[in-house]
């Protein structure tokens, strides 16, 4: 469901409406569907709602505990 950013030209309130089907969106503050559609751009952070990746564990062939590999790091 796509959601869009608005100006109405009405009375210049700025908002988002999620705009499903054919429905058509209007102004929230004065009910005009004289709207001009925005370019939106989206934001990409860090998702605070992942748990943080785990470690590899140690080394399998010599087992030193900075993980895989790291008997060749000396």
């Amino acid at each position: 469901m796509p959601i869009f950013e608005y100006i109405c030209k009405e009375c210049g309130h700025r908002f988002e409406a999620l705009v499903m089907g054919s429905k058509r969106a209007e102004c929230p503050s004065c009910q005009s569907g004289k709207l001009q559609q925005q370019l939106s751009t989206f934001a990409v952070g860090p998702n605070k709602t992942s748990s943080p990746r785990p470690s590899a564990g140690p080394c399998g062939s010599c087992g030193d505990p900075r993980g895989p590999g790291s008997c060749s790091m000396n």
